[in-house]
């Protein structure tokens, strides 16, 4: 008891000058960047790109009656799996039916921002860009809805081809001999050379895109035909067979099938403490709770955020929190845990994952969790940009063993699923 006591002694010393309450950061602050992993490689901003998903067609072709759009695939509408690989943007845009806005609604719950589609793909594409700014949005991605298996590495691609060009598109050559047809027989040979498949996403500088579509008369194939017709340089980009745009009913099959066969999924659990302090309040799963006493912490000391973002880092075979953001390093001092969190989320999203599920446990004595459980799983999601039903928070005690049974702190455990998209 002699030697726990010394030792708790000694590490109230080393702390004390630690322990306060937490400072709001500065704008300044927040712009800070995190240590840079991967080989140094930061991930690239995408602060002022928008991306543009158009799904307001109604794909009859594909059956069963229903837009190919809102059919599902594995548990998921085909729409939802495609909005799920454009998360991280600035903004990201849905572009819908008039019929379709309702189900939208239900479907995203405020993650997107919903657009009612015009007459014309062409009108649709339009609607959407008519409602960014250029002063906030430099690029902007337009994507179909019908393409669920685009990939970070594609989007990439795109994004990087557009530090040289006003705009850049993924394409494949077309590598199978082409027939001229009449009446059912072959008619003649058409040179291959050339000749590519276009794919989405398509990029462009938003003000040279948005002028185009505003001069352009009728409908078009793609935005790319718009951007062309106003004399914009196009690069092409290497596409991915894998990017299939669903159309006929065997594109369904054959969606499945790649599903099947390219299920990742990854677990990843965290594990946090930090011990209580002076203070008149305790950040818990970003939501301020009032309480008797504060946590000692280098940042802002919110347990279970830092047990999240653990998770998150450990189911990507990323480490933890000290590795993306050393303790030793001052620019993190007192900082929003948040910050962390939406790091691992970023980089989740990177690799091509989405979240499954997200469970926290926070153990303790005091504070009560109770009360402010679903608010702290609200503002988890809200935080790694997910659907809040796939996000728990609950609370439990130790029956008083342990350090915090004695009320000498509070444990996080969390548990993750990542799921490639």
């Amino acid at each position: 008891m002699v030697l726990r006591a010394k030792a708790d002694l000694r590490r109230d010393a080393r702390d004390r000058q630690r322990c306060g309450q937490v400072r709001a950061l500065s704008e300044t602050r927040q712009k800070i960047r995190p240590v840079p992993q991967n080989g140094g490689r930061q991930l690239p901003s995408r602060a002022d790109i928008a991306a543009i998903i158009v799904a307001a067609g109604r794909g009859r072709r594909a059956g069963a009656g229903a837009p190919k759009q809102w059919r599902d695939l594995a548990g998921q509408p085909v729409l939802a799996r495609t909005v799920a690989a454009f998360g991280g943007f600035a903004r990201t845009l849905v572009v819908l039916h008039p019929d379709d806005m309702a189900r939208g609604v239900a479907e995203f719950e405020g993650r997107v921002t919903l657009i009612a589609g015009g007459d014309s793909r062409a009108q649709s594409v339009r609607n959407a860009l008519e409602t960014l700014d250029p002063e906030d949005i430099s690029k902007v991605l337009i994507h179909d809805g019908a393409r669920p298996f685009v990939k970070p590495d594609l989007i990439e691609r795109v994004l990087g081809a557009l530090g040289a060009a006003q705009a850049a598109a993924p394409a494949l050559p077309v590598t199978d001999a082409l027939w001229r047809g009449a009446q059912g027989r072959v008619a003649g040979r058409v040179s291959r050379d050339g000749l590519f498949r276009a794919q989405t996403p398509q990029g462009f500088d938003l003000a040279a895109i948005l002028a185009a579509h505003r001069n352009h008369a009728g409908d078009a194939a793609d935005d790319v035909e718009v951007a062309r017709a106003a004399g914009l340089d196009v690069a092409i980009v290497a596409g991915d067979e894998d990017n299939i745009k669903i159309t006929w009913p065997e594109d369904f099959h054959r969606a499945a099938r790649m599903l099947r066969g390219d299920v990742d999924i990854r677990t990843g659990n965290g594990f946090d403490v930090h011990a209580f302090c002076e203070g008149d309040h305790v950040m818990l799963c970003g939501v301020r709770v009032a309480h008797s006493r504060g946590l000692r912490g280098h940042s802002d000391a919110d347990v279970g955020m830092h047990a999240l973002t653990d998770a998150i880092y450990g189911a990507l075979a990323e480490g933890d929190i000290g590795r993306h953001f050393p303790p030793s390093d001052p620019r993190w001092k007192d900082a929003a845990s948040r910050i962390f969190l939406a790091h691992a989320a970023d980089l989740a999203r990177q690799r091509g994952y989405r979240l499954a599920n997200a469970d926290v446990t926070l153990i303790c004595e005091s504070p009560k969790i109770g009360p402010h459980a679903l608010e702290m799983a609200s503002e988890l999601a809200r935080n790694i940009a997910a659907d809040p039903s796939r996000v728990s928070v609950k609370a439990t005690t130790s029956e008083r063993l342990g350090f915090t049974g004695r009320e000498e702190g509070i444990a996080a455990l969390a548990t993750v699923t990542l799921v490639n998209t």
